[in-house]
């Protein structure tokens, strides 16, 4: 089985997240260009940090309409693994396989710091092999990760227990300090912290595998 890195015009991190499940985990994966609409052969999803078409309008308010995306839709109704971090996590707000929005940081400052994150939901398979409650340290890069939703939506959230990740200490004004959230199914899971970023040991740290090796889990 292998991994899909989808390629938008303004990526910057899909050669990461490559060397991350390939040449850090082992898995097979392939680039797909944002033109791509076959899917097929493919165990995951990952849409990758960056600014996808420049950002223009707002942060993945134009990739939603790429190619890749209408059959990535299928791909997730029908089960398949999705994966969107930092602007991923934008892209997939703006598709509507996630709900909220993720907006301007309080302070409109872009923050580039590593962050301490606590794990809030142990039904998700993302997070299979982490224990609620537990707590590591994700590299962030955002000027717009705020994540905003309703007062409905957020209770949803919480009644689903679909709010995966929690900051410890809220670097951007996220409501009730989200950092990441899955569907209702749990298949799909976006966040703005940057696992890819925490998988080799040459970086510092190997805490972003626990979520990466659960693409082929």
């Amino acid at each position: 089985m292998t991994i899909g890195v989808v390629v938008f015009p303004g990526s910057n991190c899909d050669r990461d997240v490559r060397w991350a499940t390939e040449g850090c985990l082992g898995h097979p994966t392939r680039y797909l260009w944002h033109e791509d609409r076959d899917l097929s052969g493919l165990e995951a999803v990952v849409l990758p940090g960056g600014f996808s078409y420049g950002d223009y309008l707002r942060c993945g308010a134009i990739a939603r309409f790429a190619p890749v995306l209408e059959s990535l839709r299928d791909f997730a109704s029908q089960g398949g693994r999705v994966l969107g971090i930092c602007n991923g996590f934008q892209v997939l707000t703006e598709l509507g396989l996630l709900p909220g929005a993720l907006t301007r940081n309080h302070h409109l400052h872009f923050i580039c710091e590593s962050t301490p994150l606590a794990v809030v939901s142990d039904r998700t398979p993302w997070l299979a092999t982490c224990a609620r409650d537990d707590q590591f340290s994700l590299p962030i890069a955002h000027g717009e990760g705020r994540f905003q939703c309703s007062d409905d939506t957020l209770k949803k959230l919480q009644d689903d227990d679909a709010i995966a990740l929690r900051y410890c200490r809220n670097p951007n004004g996220s409501v009730a300090d989200i950092a990441g959230i899955t569907n209702v199914q749990g298949n799909v899971l976006g966040l703005m912290p940057h696992p890819e970023r925490a998988c080799d040991p040459v970086t510092g740290s190997t805490a972003g595998r626990a979520i990466l090796e659960a693409l082929l889990s």
